[in-house]
């Protein structure tokens, strides 16, 4: 059966109309850290989230992944609602997964200057492909 050309044509144009804001979007500033106890300890913190979201800098199409976040900390601790509220701010953020694992790093890594922290950015299947990111931060001296 043919498509009518109509809807064919209807289809052709669909463009998603959503709002990509752009990195500046993002809430670093929310970012909170609170005394760890135990500095010196080896203690691994492990915080996951499978409610992590941000869109296609190019569509606008929301990506959803899972997001872990693994750390030693050294003197500080992240704060946990402080970060949902950071990952919130990604929710209309046009960013590449690639990107966006490295900035959370970045800003995680800022926010408490842990011993060693890893992250993977885990998105959900897009057009037949995963992908899985994973970025590695080590405070020197440790």
């Amino acid at each position: 059966m043919e498509p009518r050309q109509d809807l064919k044509e209807k289809y052709q144009a669909l463009e998603w109309k959503g709002t990509i804001e752009g990195p500046e979007a993002v809430d670093a500033a929310c970012l909170l850290a609170f005394e760890y106890e135990y500095p010196g300890s080896d203690a691994e913190v492990v915080i996951d989230t499978d409610e992590f979201t941000a869109v296609c800098p190019w569509t606008g199409l929301p990506d959803f992944g899972r997001l872990i976040i693994r750390y030693v900390p050294d003197r500080l601790c992240i704060e946990l609602k402080s970060l949902k509220y950071y990952l919130l701010s990604y929710r209309n953020v046009g960013v590449v997964q690639e990107h966006a694992a490295n900035r959370i790093l970045q800003d995680l890594a800022a926010c408490c200057r842990p011993r060693r922290m890893s992250l993977t950015l885990d998105y959900k299947a897009r057009g037949g492909l995963h992908t899985a990111v994973t970025v590695d931060y080590s405070c020197e001296g440790h």
